[in-house]
C-alpha cells in the first residue's frame, strides 16, 4: 500500500491495512499475543475471554458471550412451586409475640 496515508491504524480508503498479514508466534506455554492493531479494531480487551474452534482449516476465534453467574445455576436444584412457596415452607409459619 505504498503511498497510502495512514492516521491512527486507517487509510484513506477507510480501511485497516495491518487487518491481514499479521503474525504471531505461540509461545513455548501456548501463548498467542493478538496484534495491538487487530485488538483494537475488534473491541479486545485484556481480560476479555476468547472461544476456539477449527472451521474447514483456519483456527477462529469469537469472543465468548458473558453470562451473568446466577444465570449459569438458575434452576439447577430443580424444586417444584414457587420462591414464594419454597421460603413459606422453610420459614414456617410466624409465631404471634
Amino acid at each position: 500500500m505504498a503511498g497510502d496515508h495512514v492516521e491512527c491504524g486507517i487509510d484513506r480508503r477507510g480501511t485497516y491495512p495491518y487487518a491481514f498479514g499479521m503474525h504471531s508466534t505461540v509461545s513455548e506455554r501456548g501463548q498467542v499475543t493478538i496484534p495491538k492493531a487487530l485488538r483494537e479494531r475488534l473491541g479486545i480487551c485484556a481480560g476479555q475471554i476468547l472461544d476456539f474452534d477449527v472451521e474447514e482449516g483456519p483456527l477462529v476465534a469469537t469472543k465468548a458471550a458473558l453470562r451473568d453467574p446466577v444465570d449459569a445455576v438458575y434452576g439447577i436444584l430443580g424444586q417444584p412451586g414457587s420462591t414464594d412457596e419454597f421460603l413459606a415452607e422453610i420459614r414456617g409459619t410466624p409465631h404471634a409475640a
